[in-house]
């Protein structure tokens, strides 16, 4: 098969491991992102297309334009894909939403920013290299109330580090992952109101679907304490469009580390969140090691083996979609 393989920025894959599944086919990797009428001649030949996450959208415009293609292979949730115009095309779609291992490479970055945001890490370093002393105070972990929004492998892992750093946890979720938290032995908070009001860290870990779209609200962040700090790892997608701004500018919370944007990849260095004062950021490396490049894309490079061999494994349909978003 003709394999074309999406947005390596990096040029990753074909120095790891699981590269080498892919040794019985045509494959070629493009390093750079492209967009309708460019991407659409650049993979005409393509019998098959291996996503990079979300870094590009699969619309029937694009399908309309490739009819060679028969196979789009991808790892985790799918907003960005037209399930229903690749079903309706005779084009299969295939992905795993989870694994058993969860994503540690995010976790340890969740954390990372947390600590940088606690101790401004950055300012330190900014004045440090420019030959000054010290400024401004930190704060202490120890003691803080984490506020995890999403109890999922990844919060999982974020309450064992808490735990750890003798922070406290403090649980949301929807009504099952309450639940799920509670059996757990975890402090649910009371409310939506008290979690976001108790909370020195809020951290978001939850997939992108049409049901948590937006579902941290301006009224959400208008209930933090002006010392808070939000941190988010998951998409940028689950926080309305410009509240986080908006709160940012009104002093609740008092910081953000993000490492997710709602454009991607963003250049503008003038864009008003990434340069806000108090803001940290990174730029999507939360799943970028080594480790987990070669643990997804093995998945992803597996469903194309599978689908060659006449055996499909990890099919979505437009069915799985709706009840995705119910």
């Amino acid at each position: 098969m003709k394999v074309h393989i999406l947005d390596d920025w990096s040029d990753t894959l074909r120095h790891l491991p699981c590269f080498d599944r892919l040794s019985g086919h045509e494959v070629t990797v493009w390093t750079d992102h492209a967009e309708g009428a460019d991407l659409a001649a650049r993979v005409q030949s393509a019998d098959a297309l291996c996503l990079f996450r979300e870094r590009t959208r699969i619309t029937a415009d694009l399908l309309d334009a490739l009819p060679n293609l028969r196979l789009i292979s991808a790892r985790g949730p799918w907003p960005h894909v037209d399930v229903a115009a690749c079903a309706a095309r005779g084009i299969a779609f295939s992905s795993i939403k989870s694994a058993e291992v969860p994503n540690h490479a995010a976790a340890e970055l969740t954390w990372a920013l947390i600590l940088a945001a606690l101790h401004d890490l950055s300012g330190q370093v900014t004045r440090a290299k420019a030959g000054n002393w010290q400024a401004g105070v930190g704060r202490t972990l120890h003691g803080k109330t984490i506020g995890i929004y999403g109890n999922g492998r990844i919060g999982q892992l974020i309450a064992g580090y808490a735990a750890a750093f003798g922070a406290q946890v403090l649980w949301w979720d929807s009504e099952a992952g309450r639940a799920r938290a509670t059996a757990q032995g975890g402090a649910v908070a009371a409310s939506r109101a008290a979690f976001f009001a108790r909370s020195d860290i809020v951290t978001l870990h939850l997939q992108l679907t049409a049901g948590t779209k937006g579902i941290v609200t301006a009224t959400d962040l208008a209930q933090m304490q002006p010392q808070a700090v939000l941190v988010n790892t998951s998409p940028a997608g689950l926080i309305a469009p410009g509240a986080l701004l908006a709160a940012l500018d009104l002093g609740r919370p008092g910081l953000a580390a993000l490492d997710v944007f709602d454009v991607e990849p963003s250049a503008n260095a003038a864009d008003l969140l990434l340069s806000h004062p108090r803001v940290i950021v990174t730029r999507h490396i939360g799943l970028v090691t080594e480790e987990e490049f070669d643990r997804q894309f093995a998945d992803i490079f597996d469903q194309v083996n599978a689908f060659a061999a006449g055996r499909p494994i990890h099919l979505v349909t437009p069915q799985a979609v709706t009840l995705e978003g119910a």
